[in-house]
């Protein structure tokens, strides 16, 4: 999906418009996005979900597992398993899922012995955006990464943690991440 007039960035997303997109999406769509959303994972290992990655006899557990298989691989082609607090909201989506007969959380439909695509994936978001009128805005299957870094980053959260719960290897890809706006440079002058 194109990041239009972002320079190659994704758009970073406020809560409301979150709650919009999601208000559009249906059964594990929902929950897909919520996964994004609340963990800043990229879409590619959330799609290779696997229902023991986040439960254990049927319920939640405090953490999602993303298998260093399934995650992008560092310029030295080094892959890292990560794991990530699950945040309460989460939890209880996961509690309210119906879980498939599968290994894995988001099976494909037409062989549920494959997790479902990627295409399949940001296809939903497509239509999501147009439903709302977002098309325009620059939202991608990245903007959750984005928005999720910046929103840490927002509060407080030192770099070092954000740099632990997001697997970046790097500050420096990491900082490319965080998206400073207007108004937190003006307040950060206003503190002077």
């Amino acid at each position: 999906m194109a990041k239009i007039s972002r320079h190659g960035q994704a758009e970073i997303i406020s809560h409301s418009e979150y709650l919009r997109i999601r208000k559009e999406l249906q059964g594990w769509h929902q929950l897909f996005w919520d996964i994004a959303y609340y963990t800043g994972e990229r879409w590619g290992a959330i799609v290779a979900l696997r229902v023991e990655d986040l439960y254990a006899d049927g319920c939640p557990r405090q953490y999602v597992t993303f298998r260093a298989r399934t995650r992008k691989a560092d310029t030295n082609g080094y892959r890292q398993t990560r794991q990530v607090p699950i945040h309460p909201t989460l939890y209880e989506r996961l509690k309210a899922y119906d879980l498939p007969n599968s290994e894995w959380l988001f099976p494909n439909k037409r062989n549920s012995r494959k997790h479902v695509c990627f295409k399949a994936a940001d296809l939903f978001l497509r239509k999501a955006l147009e439903y709302c009128g977002y098309e325009s805005k620059g939202i991608s299957n990245h903007s959750n990464r984005r928005t999720f870094i910046t929103r840490l980053d927002e509060k407080g959260i030192g770099i070092k943690v954000i740099q632990a719960i997001t697997g970046h290897r790097s500050l420096q890809s990491l900082s490319s991440y965080i998206d400073v706006s207007p108004e937190r440079m003006r307040q950060a002058i206003a503190c002077l």
